[in-house]
Parts: structure tokens; C-alpha cells; sequence
């Protein structure tokens, strides 16, 4: 069984964020960045399936060179290979700019199963692994709290369990291939060994450019300005005896506020 994870390289949860001169983006030269989350449950729920299945999992981000840093703690962690699309300005792509890059990878693999993270960490937009799969003509699924292969069965075929909303499951049966993107929490992650360091060194890692999948979108996304939000304090004394002062304050906190 031939699984491909797509990993995303995010800044630390804890680093300290500035703006950089131009207010454009921000400054990453002090940064320090990790794997995605959600991404690292899609890889342990590959690593595990591969596990109980026999086959290999593959590895891919799209990202600048210092993204290789996150494939080979991937690799590590038990991952077979990696594809490395080398992109400089990750940024200036839209969800289906990035989509495209995955999918042109993907195709020349035609993997069984696709894993990504339910969303980043940075962006939270959730919606690459959706458009990843519609790009690609695949049936998907979201918010994986659960995957079993069918092989003994229905062989081809997949059982999965969605989170849904106020506490509620839905399980599903799809074909296979598939999409799927996983929930934080699925499993518990795994730490890679020292030997898995080690191997992880001579372990494939192909490194191709857009331009060389044949699949170069254009900057899809503007940014004209960040900025911190500014700090202001405002003080509202309210007139009248105590019953009036108090119905205007909880009309305030009813309306403006909104926080009952």
C-alpha cells in the first residue's frame, strides 16, 4: 500500500512574531519552525497503516530549502521517501496555487492513500486537502478520527470515522484511492529514534521546482499590509441613578460586546 503524507513547515507555536520593514510579511530569519500538527497525525496514522499493511510512505511539501529541515525529521520518524517541491515564496500562493504543486508531484505517483493535516497551524484555512482531491478526481473525506482498510473484507475499500459537530460521529465507507484529512489527536505520536536519525540521512529525498512538474502558478495572493493590532483602552461612565446606569450597561455588553 503506497501512502503520501503532506507535511507543511510552520513556525513554532511559541516564536515571537515581527513584521517585517516592509509590512509585507513577517521577518523570518530568527524564527525557528516545525512540523504542522495535524500533518504530524496524518503521518503516525500513515506510518501505523503501513505498519499493519505492509507498503511505503512517501513525504511531501512544498516550501524554500529550509522546509527540508521538517522532511528529514519526517524521514525519521519512519517515513521510506520524500519529494521536496522547492518553492522560495510559498506565500504568494493561494490554497489552489499549493494544490496544483501537490497534485502535479502526485500524479506521476498514483499513491493508494492521501494524508494531510485537517489545517496549518499558521493559516488555518483547511482547505488543501479538499482541493488537493478534487484536482486529482478523488473521493475524500475530513475531520478523520479513525481509518480502517477493508482489505480482509472489501478489499479496495476504506471505513473511516468523521468528527461532526456537538459530539456526534459519522463512519463512511469509500473506495480506494482516496483523501482524507486528519483530526489532531488521532493517535499518539511518535518520537524519532536515534537509529531513525541516522537513517533518515541516506534515506531518498527528490527535490524538483514548480517549473519542472510543468505546474507554475501564478502569485494569487496580494498582501498589502500587516500589521499588529493596536492597543486602546476606553473608559464609558454611564449617568443616571443605579437601575438606569445598569440596563445601559447591559445593553452594552448585550450589543457591542457580546458577551451575553
Amino acid at each position: 500500500m503506497k501512502i503520501a503524507v503532506a507535511i507543511k513547515q510552520v513556525p513554532l507555536r511559541d516564536s515571537p512574531l515581527r513584521v517585517n520593514a516592509a509590512g509585507t510579511w513577517i521577518e523570518e530569519d530568527n524564527l525557528s519552525f516545525e512540523i504542522n500538527e495535524p500533518d504530524a497525525y496524518a503521518l503516525e496514522e500513515a506510518l501505523q497503516l503501513r505498519e499493519k499493511h505492509g507498503g511505503e510512505v512517501i513525504v511531501l511539501s512544498a516550501g524554500p530549502a529550509r522546509a527540508s529541515q521538517t522532511i528529514r525529521e519526517a524521514l525519521a520518524k519512519g517515513a521510506d521517501r520524500a519529494i521536496h517541491i522547492e518553492h522560495a515564496d510559498l506565500a504568494s500562493l493561494d490554497t489552489l496555487g499549493v494544490g496544483h504543486l501537490l497534485a502535479a508531484a502526485l500524479r506521476n505517483e498514483s499513491p493508494d492513500l492521501i494524508l494531510t493535516g485537517l489545517q496549518s497551524d499558521d493559516l488555518g484555512y483547511g482547505q488543501t486537502g479538499v482541493v488537493l482531491a478534487e484536482l486529482l478526481g478523488l473521493p475524500h473525506s475530513t475531520i478523520i478520527m479513525q481509518v480502517q482498510v477493508m482489505n480482509d473484507v472489501q478489499p479496495g475499500k476504506l471505513r473511516v470515522k468523521r468528527e461532526l459537530e456537538d459530539g456526534w460521529f459519522q463512519h463512511i465507507e469509500m473506495p480506494l484511492p482516496a483523501v482524507l484529512t486528519i483530526q489532531s489527536g488521532l493517535n499518539k505520536l511518535r518520537y524519532a529514534t536515534l537509529m531513525g536519525i541516522k537513517k533518515a540521512k541516506t534515506k531518498e529525498i527528490k527535490v524538483v521546482s514548480a517549473a519542472e512538474l510543468g505546474a507554475l502558478p501564478p502569485p494569487s495572493a496580494v498582501i498589502e499590509k500587516i500589521y499588529a493590532p493596536e492597543k486602546s483602552n476606553q473608559a464609558q461612565i454611564f449617568e443616571g441613578d443605579a437601575k438606569t446606569a445598569a440596563a445601559k450597561l447591559v445593553e452594552k455588553l448585550r450589543f457591542e460586546a457580546r458577551v451575553i
